[in-house]
């Protein structure tokens, strides 16, 4: 395992000599914008294993990417290569509108220049681009939405607004988390879980999505969806656009796209998330 050739496979091309906010900014974005958000190997008769030599083999050798567990847990790697301090944290999200297991969702705490920060580049498209304060519960502007970490006793709340921004709108929380460090063998049973499980995104629906300058791509089953958004061309707008697919076309999607070529058949898959049945 290589670090120059991990910041080889995100793009990453200034220096990294010195552990800053500068460079922690850089190499998540470098990340997001490279790296995909996806669980094709779940849909392709494979099987994600928390060790961290297969998951760096997966996305710097094979050039593919995973989903938060894999991302993040390389990512986490990385920076304390690059001499950050780094703790991991559990999460519980809010993807079905009930919040699931504990555990679900694997994000990581970077103290830098007597600061601490959100990184996570491991949520797809309602996650950040760049990391978030966690000194603050004021408004974290990005693009067009807005975040905020909210606190109640222990525990934090991330939310995020697309509108209304920094007025009264609605907030949607997106996950909750406390800062008791955690590490990765923690997180095995529901890696299994999200393999597995009715109630999980990874399970009901094979996706794949890439955060890039101006938008999102993501393909989700039959569907490849672009996402533009909100600029002075699109007339302050988001903009969407979906394309159906066939099952013969996916492979040459995924590998034009994405840059993702499986070594196994993929099985298309997009059924609706089960609910779990107690609110955590």
């Amino acid at each position: 395992m290589e670090v120059a050739k991990y910041l080889s496979r995100i793009g990453f091309t200034g220096s990294a000599v010195q552990p800053s906010l500068e460079l922690l900014r850089s190499v998540h974005i470098c990340h997001l914008l490279s790296v995909p958000f996806e669980d094709l190997t779940v849909h392709s008769g494979g099987e994600v294993r928390l060790d961290l030599q297969l998951i760096y083999d997966k996305i710097v050798n094979k050039r593919r990417g995973g989903f938060c567990y894999e991302n993040n847990a390389l990512f986490f790697w990385l920076l304390t290569h690059l001499g950050f301090h780094v703790t991991c944290l559990k999460t519980t999200n809010n993807i079905t509108e009930m919040y699931g297991p504990p555990f679900d969702h694997l994000i990581l705490l970077v103290t830098v220049e007597g600061r601490r920060w959100l990184c996570d580049v491991g949520f797809g498209p309602s996650g950040f681009s760049d990391p978030l304060s966690l000194d603050t519960e004021g408004l974290q502007e990005e693009g067009h939405r807005v975040y905020r970490i909210r606190t109640s006793q222990e525990m934090h709340f991330l939310e995020w607004q697309e509108e209304n921004r920094g007025k009264d709108g609605d907030w949607t929380e997106i996950y909750k988390f406390t800062l008791s460090s955690r590490c990765l063998e923690d997180f095995t049973e529901m890696c299994q879980y999200h393999q597995s499980s009715p109630s999980s995104i990874f399970f009901c629906k094979s996706f794949c999505t890439l955060l890039r300058p101006s938008g999102r791509l993501t393909y989700i089953g039959h569907r490849l969806i672009t996402v533009t958004f909100p600029s002075e061309a699109t007339g302050g707008k988001l903009e969407s656009t979906t394309i159906e697919l066939k099952d013969e076309e996916i492979p040459a999607v995924l590998a034009e796209k994405f840059g993702i070529v499986l070594s196994s058949p993929l099985i298309p898959k997009d059924d609706p998330i089960t609910p779990p049945a107690v609110r955590y």
